[in-house]
């Protein structure tokens, strides 16, 4: 979610099924080897290993993020859904504005309807989530969350072979869905569709924020949009609970492990991966999560919600390479 991450043209934005696409980096590999063809072998060794170390940070971006919302899991129980989206926002905000120190002058007022919109999309990705972790299996909640995504990488790309994606996609959903959304509880399956549509619309102006704003700056203000508008929710239904030592550490280590982190990590990996193969290596969250939610909560799936994740990720994966295949061609 770093608007570094996200400074993308809107294309490509729309053809990764995580929120945030780079496209000023899209086709940006690791550097070449100064040397030339003709390095020693040691160097090839050395030329491998930092291949590997931008894939390991992403991987490692995504752990964190998925065990900060197994962390956030286990806080409800004390502060309630809404609450533990409050720590997380205005925490992440305070830290953001602490280490970016945006600028707030000098700056138009559609620079400022877009940081605005960026906000809300961000606020209301993080709150109809949780909501949805509060009801559902995170790995389950991820998998729903991730069509939103998705939906607009198909919609984008304008190409019948996502139509195949989007069909795969739909039977890993009616797998979940084991005949009847009951089994899942309908209003967590629809606040986790609800997350992903939002994530949709999140990818959009934090591509549009990213063009407007330098560095983190963006990322920064519309942090403190969402905190400011998640904050009324979680008094209203955490109150004082809210100011307990223990839940505003708790609190604290979320925002670390699911915003500060991952995205420090990822602007890192960004740097030296390729757009394409970052999105597809974030196309595996809900598998992580799926891991996440079975160690840290014991959440157990079956074999049909396995099959299922495995469906939609396999549909995530499938759309992302075939829009950096199509984008290749036209290059």
């Amino acid at each position: 979610m770093n608007d570094q991450r996200s400074a993308a043209a809107e294309p490509a934005a729309a053809a990764v099924a995580v929120p945030e696409a780079v496209t000023a980096l899209d086709g940006a590999g690791p550097a070449p080897d100064p040397r030339g063809a003709d390095a020693p072998t040691g160097g090839s060794r050395a030329a491998r290993r930092a291949a590997l170390a931008p894939i390991a940070l992403v991987v490692a971006g995504g752990l964190s993020v998925q065990f900060g919302s197994a962390v956030a899991a286990l806080l409800m129980p004390k502060a309630g859904a809404l609450g533990v989206v409050t720590l997380r926002l205005v925490a992440a905000a305070l830290i953001l504005l602490v280490v970016c120190r945006p600028k707030v002058r000098g700056h138009s007022r559609a620079d400022w309807g877009t940081v605005l919109a960026f906000g809300v999309a961000m606020g209301g990705m993080n709150t109809l989530f949780y909501l949805a972790l509060d009801r559902i299996p995170l790995g389950i909640a991820v998998t729903l969350e991730v069509l939103g995504p998705l939906a607009l990488s198909v919609f984008a790309s304008r190409r019948l072979i996502n139509v195949v994606w989007a069909g795969l996609a739909l039977v890993g959903v009616v797998l979940l869905g084991g005949g009847g959304f009951d089994r899942l509880d309908p209003v967590g399956a629809a606040f986790a569709l609800g997350a992903g549509a939002m994530w949709a619309a999140y990818i959009v102006f934090s591509a549009r924020t990213g063009r407007r704003f330098p560095q983190a700056d963006g990322l920064a203000l519309a942090m403190v949009v969402a905190a400011v508008l998640s904050l009324p929710l979680g008094v209203m239904e955490s109150g004082a609970k809210l100011t307990v030592p223990s839940t505003v550490a708790l609190g604290a280590a979320v925002a670390v492990l699911s915003s500060v982190l991952p995205y420090t990590l990822e602007l890192m990996a960004l740097r030296r991966l390729p757009a394409p193969t970052f999105a597809v290596m974030m196309s595996l969250e809900p598998a992580i999560a799926a891991g996440a939610g079975f160690l840290i909560l014991d959440q157990a799936l079956s074999t049909t919600d396995a099959l299922a994740i495995a469906l939609v990720i396999g549909a995530s994966i499938g759309a992302v390479r075939s829009r950096s295949g199509r984008t290749r061609r036209e290059a």
